[in-house]
């Protein structure tokens, strides 16, 4: 592939702005709606359960789906945030009541979030790459990180997890071009769409983050 075949010189479109406009709009709005549940969660000191966050994640994720093209896929996009942030309560009260600097962890965690994705969200702006073609390699990716992470777990692996956070890391980065270069290139026409992509990759950014800079951490 050219560079020429990467890089367009074409302004972007009127729509396309339109949608942009809409994703950056309702992923803000959904970001701090999901912080608002987070902290709600820590406060009431909301238990893990492994059932409840893949049925409730996957059950919301679907429903946004459906209803991707009716005023109701707003709606089912808070929801579905609202509950990813509520499921992060009890992960930030570990980290806060297991390290000594649990705090700064998680103020470092989300900083470097924010700076990944400003980052990488204005290069693909700017240069206008098409990153298409990383559809399906990042889709291959994901299933070998999770069955390798399921492996860690069982086995008890703690250096084969550091290796699965900083992939997923790796491919939440690699998700958030991805899903930019879709919108500007007219791939992702859908702004509900294109905004869960987003918040899924910085959600699993951010988590990964956590886990890469708990493990270089001291425990109380």
């Amino acid at each position: 592939m050219s560079f020429n075949e990467l890089v367009s010189t074409q302004p972007i479109s009127l729509s396309t702005n339109q949608v942009l406009r809409k994703t950056y709009f309702l992923l803000s709005l959904t970001l701090l709606f999901s912080a608002l549940t987070a902290y709600f969660s820590m406060k009431t000191n909301a238990q893990p359960n492994l059932i409840i966050f893949l049925v409730g994640m996957f059950g919301l994720q679907f429903l946004t789906i459906a209803l991707r093209n009716s005023p109701w896929g707003i709606l089912a996009t808070f929801l579905f945030t609202g509950f990813m942030g509520y499921t992060l309560g009890p992960i930030l009260n570990l980290f806060l009541r297991t390290y000594t600097n649990g705090m700064q962890i998680v103020m470092m965690s989300i900083g470097t979030t924010g700076l990944i994705f400003l980052g990488l969200s204005t290069y693909v702006l700017m240069t206008r790459k098409n990153f298409n073609y990383l559809g399906g390699v990042i889709a291959a990716a994901i299933i070998i990180a999770f069955i390798a992470g399921l492996g860690a777990i069982v086995f008890n692996m703690p250096a084969l997890q550091l290796l699965v956070s900083l992939a997923f890391a790796v491919l939440a980065s690699a998700y958030i071009l991805y899903t930019t270069s879709e919108v500007i290139h007219g791939g992702e026409t859908n702004y509900i769409m294109a905004t869960v992509s987003l918040y899924v990759a910085l959600f699993n950014l951010f988590t990964s983050l956590l886990r890469i800079l708990g493990s270089f951490s001291g425990r109380e």
